[in-house]
């Protein structure tokens, strides 16, 4: 089975824990970020995700990661790659990037450095392809980081998930080839002009 993600200069990843059910979800649960996430979950409404995130490592060899802070150890949020499970889609069983960050974290640069490591991984040990992304027009971090790191939006592939109503309607796709991936992990590792 393949391991999380190495450790960042400020990030650690790690497998989800029992412990994650009560932890992530009293410090994740938060209307702003879950804006674009279909809202704030009851404790019942997470364990289903919770469950699904869990059963792709074994799996899969792979998830979405529970992403800690180096030096504290708290828990910032998460990313990884799983494979696509969004209803109303050909592109179930795809390789997706996602991440889900705490606002402590907007705006230092967490997410792409979390974003370029899991790329790297799945180009690397899991040998992907290709990797996609999804999210909503309205939601411009998301896919304002998708680009900054390299991926292209690809309107031929959004569609609608039957999960959410038309607020958080269709699902808007990004992706990124493995080819591509060098040059555009370069571009997004460049400083900004």
């Amino acid at each position: 089975m393949a391991e999380p993600p190495a450790d960042t200069a400020r990030l650690h990843f790690r497998d989800w824990r029992e412990s994650d059910r009560i932890d992530f979800h009293a410090r994740m649960n938060r209307p702003d970020v879950m804006r674009y996430l279909g809202g704030v979950q009851t404790a019942e409404q997470w364990n289903a995700p919770f469950e699904r995130l869990r059963a792709m490592q074994p799996a899969h060899g792979h998830t979405f990661w529970v992403v800690e802070d180096r030096a504290s150890g708290d828990i910032l949020g998460f990313c990884g790659i799983k494979r696509v499970n969004a209803g109303g889609t050909s592109l179930i069983g795809e390789h997706e990037i996602g991440w889900r960050f705490h606002p402590d974290a907007w705006g230092r640069g967490i997410a792409k450095e979390a974003a370029i490591a899991s790329l790297d991984h799945a180009f690397g040990p899991l040998a992907a392809p290709h990797v996609i992304a999804l999210t909503v027009i309205e939601n411009e971090a998301s896919w304002g980081l998708m680009q900054r790191l390299g991926l292209t939006r690809r309107a031929d592939l959004d569609f609608w998930d039957p999960r959410f109503g038309p607020e958080l309607n269709p699902t808007i796709v990004y992706r990124v080839d493995s080819a591509d991936w060098p040059e555009a992990r370069a571009a997004a590792l460049a400083p900004r002009a």
